[in-house]
């Protein structure tokens, strides 16, 4: 048996304990009035990230809101480091050293946004009901802050970092993460566990489990003819992809966790043309890695009914499950405990979206999602944080990025 780490103090207040690092006392009360104290902060730190308007496909937009959030994380003393991408922002990385020799904590989270630039004058920031609305505000500027306040005030209550951290924002996670992808999963082989500052689920559930989500595309090509003049002769696409859709609607499993959604059509030139092309978007989710290769197989099995028509597809699974593992129910148990010594029973859920945790719990890496804002409203006008919320959900990631 080792030798017991002696306990280092750390700030007091007012005669109060706010921690000690290795010995376990801390007192959790103490640092929820704490951050009690800098919620209005908080809030117009979010509303600040939220007026710079980031969306996935404008780079310069998005590369302004990236450069504006490396100044933050290098006042507290962050190394950052931007890893260049061609299309869509440059991806953001900042790493804060810690004692020791152990690995970093992940935390991860996107500055992109759904919104188009010029957003803001029709759906404005505003405080209404204890909440914060605007665009982005959920998803998932207020989780950025988090990470902020979160770092700073392990840095007054411990006087240092505890741990390594590493912050990982990338700037294309709403259209795919295909800049930023490869990068996460390094870095998530690189730490300890990986902490998602993606929005809760509902009732502040933290997400231990996520449907792994894929996009196919179905090309159909016809023989164009003359609908008036020659109608025989023309072999529709529009109708050979009006017969293959039941074929894939077929797919769904709802008792299994697959489905299988045509979600866009397009064909045709005129109406008084057999059309000669035809394509649906299909959009595809698993509960299970091993239905992957399955749910691919049969979309790939497609024959046409008529045979002068062509079927080509292409696509398939971008994002594998997240998958409630040992590693992530550890993470879980470990944030209900913390959860609990501030009066909270922190729940769990399983949600049907996708996020870049997929690709850490995918390749193994103990993960933890929904670290972030509780609300609600997603990528819709209404989207909203309850500001209440924020503190203790700020100090639960303290409290993993510690003990994790």
């Amino acid at each position: 048996m080792g030798k017991t780490k002696a306990a280092i103090p750390v700030s007091r207040k007012g005669g109060e304990t706010w921690g000690t690092r290795d010995s376990g006392e801390i007192n959790w009360q103490a640092r929820l009035r704490d951050l009690e104290t800098k919620q209005a902060a908080m809030t117009d730190m979010i509303r600040q990230f939220a007026g710079i308007e980031s969306p996935s496909d404008d780079k310069a937009a998005c590369d302004r809101m990236g450069e504006f959030l490396a100044h933050r994380f290098a006042a507290l003393g962050g190394k950052v480091r931007f890893h260049p991408a061609e299309k869509y922002g440059n991806n953001l990385q900042i790493d804060f050293p810690g004692p020791g020799q152990s690995k970093p904590i992940l935390l991860l989270g996107h500055f992109d946004t759904v919104y188009p630039i010029g957003t803001l004058p029709s759906v404005p920031c505003r405080v209404a009901n204890g909440r914060l609305y605007g665009p982005g505000v959920l998803d998932m500027k207020s989780g950025i802050a988090m990470m902020l306040v979160a770092i700073e005030a392990l840095q007054i209550w411990c006087g240092e970092l505890p741990r390594p951290v590493t912050v990982f924002l990338v700037s294309d996670e709403e259209v795919g993460s295909h800049s930023s992808r490869a990068v996460t999963m390094e870095l998530a082989k690189q730490s300890a566990g990986v902490l998602v500052l993606e929005p809760a689920a509902g009732r502040g559930a933290v997400k231990t489990a996520r449907k792994g989500v894929g996009e196919y595309k179905l090309h159909v090509k016809g023989l164009a003819s003359h609908a008036g003049l020659d109608p025989g002769q023309g072999h529709s696409a529009i109708v050979e992809l009006a017969r293959q859709i039941p074929a894939i609607w077929k797919m769904n499993d709802r008792r299994k966790g697959i489905s299988a959604n045509p979600g866009v059509i397009r064909g045709g030139t005129r109406t008084n043309v057999v059309a000669a092309e035809a394509t649906v978007e299909i959009d595809v989710r698993i509960r299970k890695a091993q239905q992957a290769k399955a749910l691919d197989r049969k979309l790939r099995a497609l024959k046409p009914f008529d045979q002068r028509c062509k079927l080509r597809l292409e696509g398939g699974i971008n994002r594998m499950p997240m998958e409630r593992t040992a590693g992530v129910a550890a993470l879980y148990k470990k944030a209900q405990t913390i959860a609990a010594r501030m009066g909270w029973k922190l729940e769990e859920a399983a949600v049907g979206g996708g996020s870049d945790g997929n690709f850490t719990a995918g390749i193994g890496v103990p993960t933890l999602d929904g670290m972030g804002g509780a609300g609600e409203g997603a990528h819709a006008v209404h989207e909203h944080i309850m500001i209440a919320e924020l503190p203790k959900r700020t100090l639960l990631l303290a409290g993993m990025i510690e003990s994790v």
